[in-house]
């Protein structure tokens, strides 16, 4: 996070809509900004942990982060049943402000955040783990997310397959064709297509980007050199990927603490001793180079979401409009 002028004045926050966060936050740009502040001495085992209050139709989320020049906090909220009804499982608002007088500087949409920080930080861990050539993404999901996990990757891999597994085919074609259309894909020589789960066998890189609650495929059939990227659920009780994935890989987490709590991924496991707490390999660490990872094996990046994540995509946001303001 860059250096700015102190607040001296009380205005109004800036209020930033979807549009505006996807248009000042290309999706390499997040990466940077994640790897800049993960370099620069970001401590993720220092964040709050997460507020999680279950209401009669889902959950509201809170998440505070602070740094040296800026403080926020995300409120979300998920309702599993929303996209039955057409409107988003998660909603939400995040508000920045200037950390020494805590001062909001900007309301930004929070769906749109959430988008492109969950998929910026997957993107910074899959461009440590996954083998340079990497070009065969095999790919669950078909919501925002998948979509943006399908952008981000692309940015840090020279992707030239992706295989999409959703969970009906009406919903996949859809997804596909709202991919080729938006991207130009086409143009590309990109070549994506529907699937199924055993086309992990084939992957480069598999990304698990879904609500399910139980494993998507089997991890026996993983290839040594693939990484998974699992960012579906933050929940205890929740997994995308099963034990054989588990066992069979290095595994990243965004911090050990916050993977402990609610990467139901990993709790398993880590119950039972059949991976340990010391065994997960923090990204900060990978990021900075302090630890070397295994080529033999797959590498698993297990993300729960955390707030300062939120905090460093969202203070990029404000510093790349003011600038581009000339404030």
């Amino acid at each position: 996070m860059s250096t700015a002028k102190a607040v001296t004045a009380t205005t109004a926050p800036r209020l930033l809509g979807a549009a505006d966060v996807l248009r000042a936050m290309p999706m390499a740009s997040a990466v940077e900004a994640l790897r800049r502040a993960l370099r620069g001495g970001l401590d993720p085992e220092s964040d709050p942990p997460r507020t999680v209050v279950p209401v009669a139709y889902g959950q509201l989320l809170l998440m505070p982060a602070h740094q040296r020049r800026y403080a926020g906090v995300k409120i979300a909220t998920v309702a599993p049943a929303n996209p039955a009804a057409g409107r988003p499982r998660i909603q939400g608002q995040y508000l920045l402000l200037d950390a020494p007088t805590l001062t909001p500087l900007a309301l930004l949409d929070g769906g749109a955040l959430t988008t492109v920080r969950t998929a910026a930080v997957s993107a910074l861990a899959a461009d440590h783990l996954a083998e340079p050539g990497a070009g065969h993404l095999v790919l669950f999901g078909t919501g925002p997310q998948a979509r943006g996990h399908l952008d981000a990757l692309r940015a840090v891999r020279p992707l030239d397959r992706v295989t999409v597994v959703g969970r009906t085919p009406g919903r996949t074609a859809e997804f596909i064709e709202a991919a080729r259309r938006d991207t130009g894909l086409d143009d590309t020589g990109l070549d994506i297509g529907p699937g199924e789960p055993a086309d992990v066998a084939g992957a480069d890189l598999v990304a698990c980007c879904t609500t399910a609650r139980a494993p998507l495929f089997d991890g026996a059939l993983l290839p040594p050199h693939a990484t998974v990227i699992a960012v579906g659920s933050h929940e205890p009780d929740a997994r995308e990927v099963d034990p054989a994935t588990v066992r069979r890989s290095t595994v990243v987490v965004e911090s050990r603490a916050a993977a402990v709590r609610e990467a139901g991924d990993l709790i398993p496991e880590l119950a039972d001793g059949s991976i340990g707490r010391d065994s997960l390999v923090p990204l900060a660490d990978l990021v900075n180079g302090t630890v070397a990872v295994d080529g033999r094996r797959p590498r698993l990046f297990k993300s729960v979401g955390m707030a300062w994540e939120d905090l460093v995509v969202a203070s990029a946001v404000h510093e790349a409009i003011s600038e581009g303001d000339g404030k």
